[in-house]
């Protein structure tokens, strides 16, 4: 089994929980992942002094592979028009890494994160261009026939059930058609400041095969009040166990009656491409079956 924790929406800065902050490292010490990943959004205000409070934050996690992607809080905003025009990623690059499109592979993991802030072109919603659509298929090209394949940016690809504050990326469709086509198993991502656990299908068939669909994790706001909806003013994080033919994800969320994090929900899907969490699962042939034989119902 091979175990990945996925924390989000840290928002370093004035929304940041302390109290709660402090209980994050020590957790995921104890639930001993063998990756961890960080969907974006280390700051509230792209400001330096945020930025390096998250960087401590960050080398007191425990020392396993991590994948982190910036979010739209982790670029300069409007009122710093030149410093985003002109050097939107310096800050991110200087405390949390220099790399913006990601690989890593772990045990039957092939994980793929893309960067979905586009400064340029979008304020909230992000982009995912066609450059990183082929960067994304490079890489999972070389996954082994067993592997689970992963993609996560911070923005969100379908929307959450209540819709609130949920609108899609623009060109998210293309997206997820090229998922499908790459047999992308799992999506994950942040952003919406609440956890939303489903499938792909829920919200957008695909093209062409409309059966397999993908996982879809996203985490909600680990350490700042700004979790909406159901998780209003909540902070929660996910934990993800795979194994050959099922992944298991783990919602956390933090009670301040305990002034802990507790496990509250629990989802298992099939590995996609096998449908069913039977593995022994069988076609029935029609000679199998008495048709039209008497039977009460």
């Amino acid at each position: 089994m091979t175990r990945l924790i996925q924390i989000s929406d840290l928002h370093f800065g004035p929304p940041y929980v302390e109290k709660v902050g402090r209980l994050i490292p020590g957790l995921l010490d104890q639930l001993e992942p063998d990756g961890i990943i960080i969907s974006g959004d280390f700051t509230q205000n792209c400001r330096e002094e945020e930025f390096q409070s998250a960087r401590d934050f960050l080398d007191r996690l425990p020392e396993v592979p991590t994948i982190k992607i910036p979010g739209n809080h982790d670029v300069p905003k409007y009122y710093d028009i030149l410093g985003r025009l002109n050097h939107p990623y310096d800050l991110y690059r200087k405390y949390i890494s220099e790399d913006l499109d990601v690989a890593l592979n772990l045990d039957g993991l092939k994980i793929v994160g893309l960067n979905s802030t586009k400064p340029l072109q979008t304020i909230k919603n992000g982009r995912i261009s066609r450059e990183q659509l082929r960067f994304a298929a490079d890489q999972l090209e070389t996954a082994a026939e067993s592997d689970w394949r992963i993609v996560i940016a911070h923005h969100h690809f379908a929307p959450a059930p209540d819709y609130e504050g949920s609108d899609v990326m623009p060109k998210a469709k293309r997206a997820l058609d090229e998922f499908n086509r790459l047999q992308v198993d799992l999506i994950m991502g942040g952003h919406l400041h609440r956890a939303y656990i489903g499938n792909s299908l829920d919200v957008y068939s695909g093209s062409p095969d409309l059966e397999r669909g993908m996982i879809i994790v996203q985490c909600g706001t680990t350490t700042s009040r700004r979790g909406r909806a159901r998780e209003r003013e909540k902070n929660s994080f996910n934990v993800i166990d795979f194994d050959d033919h099922q992944v298991t994800i783990t919602h956390w969320l933090y009670f301040d009656k305990w002034a802990r994090f507790c496990q509250v929900s629990q989802y298992r899907f099939p590995k996609p491409a096998l449908r069913t969490l039977d593995c022994q699962a069988r076609t029935v042939e029609w000679d199998e079956v008495e048709v039209g034989s008497e039977r009460e119902h």
